[in-house]
């Protein structure tokens, strides 16, 4: 077991079948965290939405600011509960090596959930048609559809890509880019930055933000003008969606289920 700067219990095994996973309550411990992470990372790796062993989803542990992260080299289809790694986020300016975890996964998400304390789960990600959205020069993502309604007043952008994030100071711009308010970060030649207060909200706004990139990149290639959402029913869509009941939840223990059912090993 991988165990980065702090022992880690071992999940135990859980009742598999359609209803071993509830609705509600799936991350009130480690245990519940390490599972709901490694089944975002299996669906992920499901879905096209990973790039080889690169790309980071991070979660903090419920009462404290210690965090789990996918070790370095493992692809997203073979994580599993017990293989995350355990942060202490103070001992971020160590050698990340030597606990396991990438280097620019140690840079970005120890500073990001230091600084933004709503960002208790980060996925990073490079998935495809949200990444070319980001390439383009000057784009905004546009109120298209129901599901980019969804993102209304909650995408910051950073146009200043300046290579691997190494450095520390990347880690603090990168926080201080997603301020108050936003919860995407469209990384300017690079990727997506998704942060929310679970995994399971974390995880169904990445999948959502993914499905209306790929509609714009479709209406985009037709070349007819885009008949856009106006801005306040878009504002209206965008609140409906926040205040949905437990619709995160509902997704990610309707994938968990399916987990159970073919590959119930991420749970180990």
């Amino acid at each position: 077991m991988t165990t980065g700067t702090r022992e880690a219990p071992r999940p135990a095994a859980a009742p598999q079948g359609s209803g071993s996973v509830g609705p509600v309550d799936l991350e009130r411990d480690e245990r519940g965290v390490r599972t709901a992470l490694a089944a975002a990372f299996r669906w992920a790796a499901r879905l096209g939405l990973h790039e080889g062993v690169a790309n980071h989803f991070s979660a903090t542990l419920p009462g404290s600011d210690d965090f789990l992260v996918n070790p370095r080299g493992a692809h997203f289809s073979e994580i599993t509960a017990s293989s995350l790694v355990r942060v202490d986020p103070t001992r971020r300016h160590e050698d990340p090596l030597a606990h396991g975890v990438d280097p620019t996964a140690w840079v970005l998400h120890a500073f990001v959930h230091a600084r933004v304390p709503r960002a208790r789960c980060i996925v990073h990600t490079h998935m495809p048609h949200a990444t070319a959205l980001a390439c383009l020069e000057g784009y905004r993502f546009q109120m298209l559809d129901q599901n980019a309604c969804r993102f209304h007043g909650r995408i910051a952008y950073d146009r200043d890509y300046a290579g691997m994030a190494l450095d520390p100071a990347e880690g603090e711009r990168v926080a201080t880019l997603l301020g108050d308010d936003h919860d995407v970060l469209f990384l300017g030649n690079h990727g997506v930055f998704v942060v929310a207060d679970s995994v399971a909200e974390a995880f169904d706004l990445t999948y959502h933000l993914e499905r209306a990139a790929h509609l714009q990149v479709l209406a985009l290639s037709t070349g007819r003008p885009l008949a856009l959402v106006p801005d306040a029913v878009a504002a209206r869509a965008c609140a409906q969606w926040r205040d949905y009941p437990e619709g995160a939840e509902l997704h990610l223990a309707a994938l968990m289920r399916i987990l159970d059912r073919e590959s119930p090993e991420y749970r180990s």
